[in-house]
């Protein structure tokens, strides 16, 4: 508790602001340190002690990863129902909300010893001036044992405010926050929500199929959210373009939603299989027999690697093959349990989850190519009839398919690997254009000076209207999704680059500037 009491006495800055506009604010405020209070799921404090210990002991192993995978140095000090967070500044928070097992985080405006005439007086200093003119409420919680209740802070730091503002329990302007823990009482005036469900990897590890498109990204997605750490398979029928695309979509799961494991995507060779299937089976059954071997290869590499169950994107009712009578046919080929998350899920939802996650972009460009059904596929087989029309496939090509299968580490796979080199610069040229497309929110709060903020798929329409002796430069919020459009730009013989590790990156090189640019490109 030392480090906690040391770093929050320090907590001065971003006092009363939303938090929106916290993390706006960057490494300014005389470049004081973020101090942020982490709150864990609520799920974590249903465990038993045992298994709590290890759950937040495994989350912290998580974050520790994230800051460092993100190049932030960062401090955590794990307590038993919080967590502590001390990053360089308010751009750095990003991991947190992007952690499993995190319920929410607030960015802290100071703290003081847990005695009420100095929780009024802090509170005052650092509120004062916010909520005046404005309406506000005081809100407070205890843990431990105090002197006085959490009402006796309601009262009397609502009195020490009261001069010029306007108490309003209901709906406040402002919010002044007060957290008493143990000894020391902490001040923030918001809180940013992180994704819940369980630290990544309490709850083992599991094969995802994935395909690219959008369901099976979102039912990794929440897998992982439920501490199942995930490699995936991918069985390609659509050749080296489109084994880049789905690339491009796993890697956004596992660099922005993988932290503290080390994923892999198995990548298999399925066009011989539906030869094979082709030659050998009745038509309307291809769609359901196509499943029941892409189940067999995952069980064979889901055994391998010690898999406990595999993942899939099906939905029921959504297409021929996912009925209920033709899930049962098809699970009859898995050796291994089939989770499905998006059961009960409809099409919309899907896709609303995908926007939320960051694949949506990446899985629209992806095309079907999974549907290689007739026009009257079977809607109702047995898994007998299933099992009969496989047993006339065989399973040779799916085994060699299996073994001759190539696997990709997706957190060591740099951006370069993935689409070659000369598309990534870490530097802008000299007189480059810098093309921003990044939604307009997150340009507005900041960008590089001189930016341009272009849609990604307005862009990508209309590139060709460019002026084509100039140089280009396309950033994103990671990097990965301008590659695509910097490629294509590049056949047309545009000099287009993508900027590597995006708009984050970006900014930190904006601020390491010399002679104070830093500074000067903040908006």
């Amino acid at each position: 508790m030392a480090y906690v009491v040391r770093m929050m006495a320090r907590a001065e800055n971003g006092v009363g602001r939303p938090v929106a506009e916290q993390r706006r604010t960057g490494p300014g405020d005389g470049g004081r340190p973020v101090q942020v209070l982490v709150r864990l799921s609520g799920e974590l404090s249903t465990k038993s002690r045992r298994t709590r210990g290890r759950f937040q002991k495994r989350l912290r192993a998580n974050l520790e990863d994230a800051f460092a995978s993100e190049g932030v140095a960062a401090g955590i000090d794990a307590g038993w129902s919080r967590f502590f967070v001390e990053v360089p500044d308010a751009v750095s928070l990003g991991p947190l909300e992007r952690s499993f097992g995190v319920s929410s985080a607030s960015v802290l405006a100071g703290s003081c010893p847990a005695e009420l005439d100095a929780i009024v007086e802090t509170g005052r200093r650092l509120f004062s001036d916010r909520v005046r003119g404005h309406t506000y409420a005081v809100r407070a919680r205890r843990s431990g044992t105090h002197p006085f209740s959490s009402g006796d802070i309601h009262r009397d730091l609502g009195a020490a405010l009261n001069e010029g503002a306007t108490v309003d329990l209901g709906n406040p302007e402002v919010s002044v926050n007060v957290e008493v823990r143990d000894d020391r009482a902490f001040f923030y005036a918001d809180r940013f929500a992180g994704p819940g469900g369980l630290p990544l990897g309490v709850q083992g590890r599991a094969l995802a199929l994935i395909s690219g498109g959008f369901d099976s990204a979102v039912a990794a997605w929440m897998a992982l959210r439920r501490g199942v750490a995930l490699d995936y398979l991918f069985c390609n029928l659509g050749g080296s373009a489109y084994e880049r695309m789905v690339v491009e979509v796993t890697k956004v799961l596992s660099d922005s939603w993988s932290y503290g494991t080390r994923p892999r995507l198995h990548v298999l060779d399925f066009g011989p299989v539906v030869e094979a299937m082709r030659e050998a089976c009745k038509p309307a059954y291809l769609q359901v027999v196509l499943k029941r071997l892409m189940y067999r290869a995952a069980s064979l590499v889901g055994e391998e690697i010690g898999a406990e169950a595999l993942v899939t994107g099906e939905s029921i009712g959504q297409v021929s093959s996912q009925t209920l009578t033709n899930l049962r046919a098809i699970d009859d080929a898995a050796a291994l349990p089939v989770l499905r998350p998006l059961l009960g899920f409809h099409k919309e939802e899907i896709v609303a989850r995908a926007r939320e996650i960051g694949t949506y972009e990446l899985s629209a460009r992806v095309r079907e190519y999974c549907s290689i059904a007739p026009a009257r596929p079977v809607t109702a087989s047995s898994p007998e009839d299933a099992r009969a029309q496989e047993d006339a496939v065989g399973t040779l090509e799916v085994e060699r398919a299996v073994a001759e299968r190539h696997v990709l580490d997706l957190r060591e796979l740099s951006p370069r690997e993935m689409v070659g080199a000369g598309l990534y610069v870490t530097e802008i040229p000299e007189g480059a254009d810098v093309i921003d497309t990044r939604p307009a929110e997150a340009f507005e709060a900041w960008h590089w000076p001189g930016a341009a903020r272009r849609d990604l798929e307005a862009l990508e329409a209309s590139f060709g209207e460019l002026d084509r002796t100039r140089t280009y430069v396309l950033v994103c919020a990671e990097g990965i999704r301008t590659a695509y459009v910097a490629e294509h730009m590049q056949r047309e013989g545009f000099e287009a680059y993508s900027f590597l590790g995006g708009a984050p990156r970006l900014r930190r090189l904006s601020a390491a500037a010399p002679n104070g640019t830093g500074e000067e490109r903040e908006r």
